[in-house]
């Protein structure tokens, strides 16, 4: 599934008044729209992500582990975006597309989701844990963040290419 965003959410309060948490899919989206503002501001892509964690905020370990992975590397969050690739060194633009699939055994336990993530620099797709929450229908992200794995470098920055 291919969900379309129109622009990028810039802060956790646009986040609380824009979201669409009621599909496991756009939350997932929304998660590599969050991590699109950390080279900017650190502060608000966590800030966001903890609007897309609902009732659990990120941990401090978690945090320190998105800032090891995207230092210097905001490249692995721009491969999520369809057209982005690593000969046009992940480049993106609006209309914001991203590519959110499930498979048979996303939904093996009730209330839980694991969808996958395709990225332009990686040979799989990556999975994303989801936590649906009863009272709202609202889900959230969940589990570890191994979505943002190396992958491909960008070939301006690749010796080889």
């Amino acid at each position: 599934m291919i969900i379309t965003l129109n622009s990028l959410p810039k802060s956790a309060q646009e986040m609380r008044e824009t979201a669409d948490l009621s599909s496991p899919f756009n939350t997932a989206a929304l998660a590599i729209a969050a991590l699109m503002n950390f080279d900017a501001n650190p502060d608000s892509a966590f800030e966001m992500l903890n609007v897309l964690k609902g009732p659990e905020p990120l941990s401090p370990f978690q945090m320190q582990f998105i800032r090891e992975r995207l230092s210097g590397k905001m490249y692995v969050v721009r491969s999520y975006f369809k057209g982005a690739t690593p000969e046009n060194n992940y480049s993106v633009s609006a209309p914001y597309e991203i590519e959110v699939n499930e498979n048979p055994y996303s939904y093996q336990n009730e209330g839980y989701a694991t969808l996958w993530l395709t990225s332009s620099g990686a040979d799989n797709p990556r999975p994303i844990s989801l936590r649906k929450k009863p009272s709202t229908g609202e889900w959230f992200l969940w589990g570890d963040i191994t979505y943002l794995s190396d992958i491909r470098i960008p070939t301006e920055q690749d010796p080889w290419a």
